[in-house]
């Protein structure tokens, strides 16, 4: 089981993705606008468009949030098709909870 500060990190970092990602698309859209265009002026408004990305908090970008297991809250060894760490996922599996899952043998 891992530490329930951690669980509630990542609960919190995906309240604040959810919060920030439509303005951060939209500075992200504009910045793209500009970067297609040249001409006089457009370099200062790059850098304040990238100045207010950057006063975004920094748990706000969605590749900070990390997969967890839904059952332990372990974040390595997590098998996306179940969202379960491998742990618990062989354990389901020994006891015919995941259908379709057999141990292998050869």
């Amino acid at each position: 089981m891992a530490k329930k500060s951690m669980i509630q990190r990542e609960i919190k970092r995906k309240c604040l993705v959810n919060r920030f990602i439509k303005k951060r698309k939209r500075i992200k859209q504009r910045l793209n606008i500009l970067h297609h265009r040249t001409s006089n002026g457009i370099f200062e408004e790059k850098l304040e468009l990238q100045a207010s990305l950057q006063r975004l908090p920094r748990n706000s970008i969605p590749i900070r949030i990390k997969n967890r297991c839904w059952k332990t809250g372990r974040s390595r060894g997590y098998y996306r098709d179940f969202g379960l760490s491998r742990h618990v996922v062989r354990e389901m599996a020994h006891e015919g909870m995941l259908p379709g899952i057999i141990k292998a043998s050869w």
